[in-house]
């Protein structure tokens, strides 16, 4: 699966486009009155103007697999990296076959990079945000994450990560290429103590050679 475009919210469209070009470096690729959209590898980020909703997000960017550590390295002198339940800044998903580092947004988003080492992305060049491969995920919070899930797979072509162990708290649809990942309303946030919380979000994927929209 590939998650083409998500579209989110914020209550502050300035700070983001701030933090997002002046802090993280993403090329801006169009703004207006009430939206905002960077480029992110083959994907694009969108923010949507809000008011006084406080909306907060978990999303991931894929990056190329032997680059973690310098991923890590760029990212600690731009932002306070979070540390996991072990105190590390890295986390290792032995199942899923990757690692990722964390940290917050200027908005408390949730923001992860990944290396899934199955991927084919190895890349010599210097590490910085135009090596993001895409978004890697895009969190989705629901009260009954079973039953959204049956849904997305009957509307949008998805299957469940053969990778995911599924539960009644957390699902995970897609591949490594893209997931969506639904998590029960309060459910924290890995790797902080932030209760997950319904926002709205659209998601355009690419999904067994078709293309549609999620809206939650």
């Amino acid at each position: 699966m590939e998650i083409k475009e998500i579209e989110i919210q914020t209550d502050d469209l300035k700070g983001t486009e701030i933090f997002y070009t002046n802090v993280l470096g993403f090329e801006l690729i169009k703004k207006a009155r009430n939206t905002i959209s960077f480029l992110a590898g083959n994907s694009i980020l969108t923010f949507l103007k809000s008011s006084n909703l406080n909306p907060n997000y978990h999303f991931a960017f894929n990056i190329p697999k032997n680059k973690l550590n310098e991923a890590t390295t760029w990212l600690n002198s731009k932002v306070k990296l979070l540390l996991n339940n072990e105190n590390e800044i890295i986390t290792d998903f032995e199942d899923w076959n990757a690692t990722a580092v964390y940290f917050y947004d200027n908005n408390n988003n949730i923001i992860e990079f990944i290396t899934r080492f199955d991927l084919t992305s190895e890349t010599e060049k210097k590490f910085d945000t135009s090596s993001i491969l895409s978004i890697s995920e895009i969190g989705i919070v629901a009260n009954d994450p079973m039953k959204l899930a049956s849904q997305l797979m009957d509307k949008n072509h998805l299957n469940y990560f053969e990778k995911g162990k599924q539960s009644e708290n957390f699902i995970s649809l897609g591949d490594d290429n893209g997931l969506v990942i639904i998590v029960k309303n309060d459910r924290k946030w890995y790797p902080t103590e932030k209760n997950a919380e319904q926002h709205f979000a659209k998601v355009k994927i690419f999904s067994n050679g078709i293309d549609s929209e999620i809206v939650v």
